[in-house]
């Protein structure tokens, strides 16, 4: 085979799937009518491998065999775990980038608390937030067809990183499989036809193709064809996807890991988009890729890789991975890390994010910042997606431990530098306390003697300026210390750079606007009242023609003296948008509707014991997603069996990212009753969108024998 190069359009984003597209019809439900449904305790008839069967909420799953891959369709997927964010762009972008970073996501199995969509109660869950590291996330697992969870994508575009499933068959099971689907070339273009259908239909970038089991003859020469037939259709079909083949079967059918990429497995290389290679390399490998002449153009289509977990006869792993990092970046080569949930399996779980930042500190020295490049508004709240609380401008929304990666924001540089004569600073996240969702960024460390001040960098960005610029700055002022901002700009006319050397840029203090500035009390208004709870919010305008956002930096100063000074300063939130965006008018919630109901009881069993009466149901809407941060779903009572008892108010019931809520198990007045389910955008800069744009339909429920 001649060697490959993969097609990528740059210019191209992502096209993620319309939920409509796979879901079942709404039924015919006019604005002006309520739904009718008689009360009955059956079984749900929804499929259980994309709901749960005891809450009937949705979940994420994998396809376990040929025959679910070859029999999959359209329109039995889930509408639930299609990604719903596109890729983000960024720089450097993958094909600029010499010295790639995949992380393959190995943990113990795989779709665990992460295969909850809308996410579930968690103490202390597993996430990843250190994606300007990193290139591609794998999502991996031991079932055959490994299809990422919505909320992996979702996170993973949000920082322009491509998320891919796994295509893994193993022993012998895997080589009845290999010998069925590689039999001829009908068979194997039918099978990567649906890998490819999979990836469009769920949002996501590709494969990591893992075959680790003999193959016959005619089986491994059509994985050469295979390979290229997929690649070719993912190019064609997912623009700027990937397929990558991991280091396992020779050229000759025997299963034989390489640790290289070399003569025997050449040929898997060529016809796809990279080889992850297996663990067991040395420094010797390295050498003999780094003259071998397939490889040459092509070092970073070669990832290295490097188990975290140290298993075997390798170099590194645990906390001592960089020094396989240091090794592989020395000749060049990108890097696969395979399993670093090894700072969570393997330690405290109170621990974890010490453990993570820890981890991921010891290897930025081999790994690129990747810069956000987006158009206003930017805005992030710091949120990784989990917390002990859910807040909404520094108010507890929901006091319980919560999961849901949907909702990590565009995550900043958590760093870790100490200086001369004593001094530090460090940045992490913290959930004792939020602004907006589960996590503040708080920023601590020690202004040492002879220093005014130190500066910490949260962002590194590329980011036009508009003309007018509004900037918000949400945090609590620590004791003994004060905070600023500062903004790092450069000219937009260097923004063609290819990514690889820093460009000089110029330093912006901008001064905080007084309260009864006309913009500051616009900006109050769009957002509502709200009890500060020891937040300050300053805002402030940038007048810059031409600029690009470079770095966003806290400055924090001392007040007074020459001694140590420590502090902790708690960030809440950082927003940059468009003037032209306070003015900017809010949209209604159109089409409402309600379907896929189900009826439970509860399960108390206990004398003179009502049962209650649980509503399981799915809402969808119609709304432009990229103005919202979120939309929250909410219920209440307009009549109940006793027409004596007043309508009830409004009561939250959850969060939803998409334009796709599953309510689960809402207790609701026995029947005969009637009910409202209402949906409130929430605007992307937090504003509050009038009661009169919210979506609204009401359910009315009679018993069987009414």
């Amino acid at each position: 085979m001649t060697p490959r190069k993969r097609k990528r359009d740059e210019t191209t984003i992502s096209k993620i799937p319309k939920t409509e597209e796979i879901s079942s019809s709404c039924l015919d439900q006019p604005g002006d009518q309520s739904v009718h449904e008689v009360v009955t305790y059956e079984s749900s008839t929804l499929p259980a491998i994309h709901y749960d069967p005891v809450t009937t909420a949705p979940i994420s799953c994998s396809l376990k065999s040929l025959e679910e891959l070859l029999s999959w369709t359209r329109k039995e997927a889930s509408p639930f775990n299609v990604a719903t964010v596109p890729l983000a762009s960024r720089f450097p972008s993958l094909d600029s980038c010499p010295r790639r970073t995949l992380v393959s996501h190995d943990m113990m199995g795989g779709y665990l608390d992460d295969r909850f969509i809308q996410g579930t109660e968690m103490e202390m869950p597993y996430a990843f937030y250190h994606w300007e590291y990193i290139d591609i996330f794998n999502y991996f697992s031991h079932q055959m067809a490994t299809i990422p969870p919505a909320v992996w994508t979702n996170a993973a575009h949000k920082h322009g990183v491509l998320s891919i499933g796994t295509f893994i068959t193993e022993w012998t099971d895997g080589a009845k499989i290999c010998e069925a689907f590689l039999a001829d070339e009908e068979s194997y273009r039918a099978a990567a036809d649906k890998l490819v259908q999979i990836s469009h239909c769920y949002g996501f970038d590709g494969w990591l193709i893992n075959i680790e089991n003999v193959l016959s003859e005619t089986a491994v020469k059509n994985t050469g064809h295979f390979l290229r037939y997929l690649t070719d259709q993912m190019h064609e079909r997912v623009p700027g996807s990937v397929v990558i083949w991991y280091d396992s079967v020779l050229k000759n059918g025997t299963l034989n890991w390489q640790n290289e990429l070399n003569d025997d497995n050449r040929m898997f290389f060529d016809a796809c988009d990279g080889l992850f290679t297996n663990y067991n390399w040395t420094e010797q490998s390295l050498e003999r890729m780094k003259s071998y002449s397939a490889a040459q153009g092509r070092f970073a289509d070669i990832y290295v890789g490097v188990d975290v977990f140290a298993r075997g006869k390798v170099i590194g792993g645990k906390f001592e991975t960089n020094k396989a990092l240091e090794l592989i970046r020395k000749y060049e080569l990108s890097t696969a890390i395979f399993a670093p949930g090894w700072v969570y399996e393997s330690h405290e779980k109170a621990d974890f994010r010490q453990n993570q930042d820890k981890f991921w500190s010891l290897l930025s020295e081999f790994l690129y910042i990747h810069r956000p490049s987006s158009s206003l508004p930017f805005i992030s709240s710091f949120c990784q997606g989990f917390g002990k609380s859910l807040y909404w401008r520094g108010q507890v929304e929901m006091e319980r431990s919560w999961f849901n990666l949907h909702a990590q924001e565009i995550q900043p540089l958590y760093l870790s530098e100490n200086m001369e004569n004593g001094g530090w600073l460090r940045s992490r996240g913290c959930s004792k306390d939020a602004w907006i969702g589960g996590n503040s960024l708080m920023v601590e460390g020690v202004i040492p003697s002879g220093l005014p001040e130190v500066c910490a960098r949260i962002f590194s960005l590329h980011v036009p300026l508009a003309a007018q610029t509004f900037v918000s700055f949400v945090y609590k002022p620590p004791v003994g210390v004060k905070v600023s901002l500062e903004l790092k700009t450069i000219d937009v006319s260097l923004c063609t750079f290819n990514g690889m050397e820093e460009i000089a840029s110029s330093s912006v203090f901008p001064e905080a606007l007084a309260e009864d500035n006309q913009l500051v009390e616009q900006f109050v208004q769009n957002c509502g009242q709200w009890t500060s709870d020891g937040w300050i919010t300053k805002c402030f305008l940038l007048k810059m023609i031409g600029c690009s956002l470079r770095e966003v930096c806290i400055r924090v100063s001392r007040d007074e003296g020459d001694e140590d000074v420590s502090f902790n300063c708690r960030i809440g939130e950082i927003m940059l948008l468009d003037v032209e965006t306070l003015h900017a008018p809010l949209q209604s919630v159109q089409g409402i509707c309600v379907n896929d109901v189900v009826w439970k009881k509860d399960a108390l069993k206990e004398p003179g014991h009502t049962p209650k009466v649980l509503l399981n149901t799915t809402l969808r809407w119609q709304y432009p997603t990229q103005q919202v941060r979120h939309f929250r779903i909410h219920w209440r009572r307009l009549r109940g069996p006793d027409p004596r008892i007043r309508p009830g108010p409004l009561t939250l019931i959850g969060r939803s990212y998409s334009t796709l809520y599953r309510v689960v198990e809402l207790e609701v007045p026995a029947a005969p009753g009637l009910i409202e389910l209402v949906v409130e955008p929430v605007s992307r800069e937090g504003f509050r969108v009038p009661e009169d744009r919210w979506g609204r339909r009401t359910l009315s429920y009679s018993s069987s024998g009414n």
